[in-house]
């Protein structure tokens, strides 16, 4: 008989599933007051019949219910050399648009310039994700560039050519 494991740091689950490689998604929606976004790593494709993708905000994430209450938003897939993007869209209490070209999606959602691709929704569900909320989008329309190769993330950089030993 084996004996339970025992609870797994935040710590140590960060550091092993950063072995994972993800792409990093900026989602955004255009608000009462203009555009709005924020950066995202969790970002999945997850059914094709219905067309449906899956991201999860952070619960402390002060962008995320006003993009819910809107109802309707792009995910843009960030392009390689959008570091700064990825960055400026995590910041909180600026004006995370300011000097940042886009171009509105069907449902009005700002579409980035640049980005590999974009994935036009609308909200399916949430449901409870621990410390983040686990959101469902409906696929109403979407783009992509394959010129544009994606931006990664992995072991808590960007790109996959980090060396294991610098960690």
């Amino acid at each position: 008989m084996s004996a339970p494991p025992g609870p797994v740091s935040p710590a140590v689950m960060r550091e092993v599933l950063g072995h994972f490689v993800s792409g990093i998604v900026v989602v955004t929606a255009t608000g009462q007051d203009g555009p709005i976004g924020f950066t995202c790593q969790s970002f999945a494709s997850l059914s094709l019949d219905p067309p449906l993708i899956t991201f999860a905000p952070a619960r402390s994430s002060s962008t995320w219910p006003r993009i819910r209450d809107v109802g309707a938003f792009c995910v843009n897939v960030l392009a390689a050399d959008h570091q700064e993007l990825s960055a400026g869209f995590a910041r909180s209490g600026v004006d995370k648009f300011a000097g940042v070209p886009w171009r509105p999606a069907p449902s009005g959602a700002p579409i980035l310039d640049g980005v590999s691709a974009w994935i036009d929704c609308s909200l399916w569900n949430e449901y409870d994700g621990g410390d983040h909320t686990v959101a469902i989008g409906r696929v109403r329309d979407l783009g992509a560039d394959p010129a544009r190769l994606p931006l990664l993330y992995y072991r808590g950089r960007y790109g996959v050519t980090a060396d294991p030993e610098e960690s």
